[in-house]
């Protein structure tokens, strides 16, 4: 059996391969990422589809094929010559944060039926944007030849002939009604959105298409992806992957949770045996803030963010709060700022390094501790990603969330978790890549430090709004 995983995410695509011999990454290719107005975030979709292309070019034959999604990205584009109509928005965009304060009377019906907030975040506002601002996507509507969507439902119709979505990516949206898994026709007049553009909600493993002959078997969003690949199954299990941004999931059971907390309910996944459901929370920058340090002059690289040879930042009062993007769960304050506190004429680029990092695990700390209140949590959270590679960043988030963590020796669980499904799908497992995950003790409790962040934070909410 041989299984590939397209993982298309927020800063690259990579192609992972899990056969008998075990798993390989077969290629990666980074695309850019556009900002053509304050708060604006883009991305080509011709250009994304492209890359998917040409790794599954290299890629040989295969059993099945399996797609993790970027998530609330979306885009519009023509039904009969695929062409887009419109950049891919990204998740991080915050264009219709004015559109969505005036729909503010709206918030409780919205959240009811979706589960998620008004916010820029989620799909639902960008894709009624597209309708309002963009001519040709207006056009195209008239001449009944739109399609809109997230990222996934695009790739799916280009590269398999499948004009899907999955129900966990379809839960991220804000158009689909949480408790039937199906688009709710209130939210989509609610947002103006017409239901009839949207591609069909499937289960994870309902089949999406073929590529040369390859049946895509399974496809999910990236996050749920990565849940499912770290062994997340039952209620209180729960992962943080760090990647763009940082993103925790802890699996809450069959019945959709509540929104608590600032924490979301989401669709985990649907493998056809009714739906299991997560709760959500994310820091909006995470790896997204390490790359603007290098852009910066901040840090040369990647190594600059690890070896530290001074206490902890926390300790001599230095405090970054990394809000490019503002603020997630469990705050939703889009018009937070990035904010740094205590800087000392001694201090060096390094220091400021040491603080990012910490500022990032403070506020992935926040997210644990709502989650706790929710759900048994389990004592022991595991995580994958870029920052996880940093053994001094595991043992500070370790210290500040006060629970052991286990990195994971195998990085892809992503892809691990979609090639896991398509695996599922065949009716065949998938083994556990080799290598016991690092496991990082939490050490002594310094509430001090979070209290002392936590009022640095108050300080950069509302800061855009001045």
């Amino acid at each position: 059996m041989r299984i590939l995983a397209l993982d298309q995410g927020t800063t690259s695509t990579r192609l992972l391969v899990a056969e008998s011999g075990g798993l390989q990454v077969l290629g990666q290719l980074r695309h850019q990422t556009r900002y053509p107005m304050p708060g604006w975030v883009e991305q080509d979709a011709a250009e994304i589809l492209q890359h998917c292309q040409s790794l599954l070019a290299i890629a040989g034959k295969a059993d099945a094929l399996a797609l993790a999604n970027q998530g609330e990205s979306c885009l519009a584009w023509d039904s009969m010559t695929g062409h887009p109509l419109s950049p891919i928005i990204v998740w991080q965009d915050r264009r219709t944060l004015a559109n969505l304060a005036r729909m503010a009377d709206l918030a409780e019906e919205v959240t009811a039926r979706s589960g998620l907030p008004l916010d820029p975040y989620f799909s639902a506002a960008k894709l009624g944007w597209l309708l309002r601002e963009r001519p040709e996507v207006a056009r195209a509507h008239r001449a009944g030849r739109l399609r809109l969507g997230t990222t996934d439902a695009y790739l799916l119709d280009r590269l398999g002939g499948a004009f899907a979505t999955d129900r966990a990516t379809a839960s991220r949206t804000g158009l689909m009604n949480l408790a039937s898994g199906q688009w709710d026709p209130q939210l989509c007049e609610i947002f103006g959105v017409p239901i009839d553009c949207l591609p069909e909600i499937r289960g994870n493993l309902a089949g999406f298409g073929s590529v040369g002959g390859v049946p895509i078997a399974a496809s999910i969003v990236d996050q749920q992806a990565a849940l499912f690949g770290h062994g997340c199954r039952n209620r209180g299990e729960a992962k943080i992957t760090f990647g763009t941004g940082a993103f925790a999931l802890g699996v809450t059971g069959n019945t959709p949770p509540l929104p608590v907390g600032g924490l979301l309910p989401t669709v985990a996944w649907d493998l056809g045996e009714g739906i299991v459901y997560a709760l959500d929370g994310g820091v909006h920058d995470a790896g997204s803030a390490v790359e603007w340090a290098l852009k910066a002059g901040l840090a040369d690289s990647l190594t600059d963010f690890d070896g530290f040879d001074r206490p902890a930042a926390a300790a001599r009062d230095l405090f970054f709060l990394p809000a490019f993007s503002g603020l997630g769960a469990p705050h939703w304050d889009r018009s937070a700022a990035p904010l740094l506190i205590g800087l000392a004429p001694e201090m060096t680029r390094r220091d400021m390094c040491q603080a990012l990092i910490e500022g990032i695990a403070f506020q992935t700390a926040d997210l644990l501790a709502e989650m706790a209140r929710a759900i048994p949590l389990c004592p022991v959270i595991s995580i994958d990603g870029g920052l996880s590679a940093s053994g001094d960043f595991t043992a500070f988030l370790a210290k500040v969330c006060q629970r052991e963590i286990a990195v994971s020796s195998f990085g892809e669980r992503t892809a691990f978790g979609a090639a896991q499904l398509a695996a599922m799908a065949l009716g065949a497992t998938l083994p556990e890549p080799e290598g016991a995950a690092r496991r990082v003790p939490p050490g002594p409790a310094k509430p001090e430090w979070q209290a002392r962040f936590n009022a640095a934070l108050t300080r950069a909410r509302g800061w855009r709004d001045i």
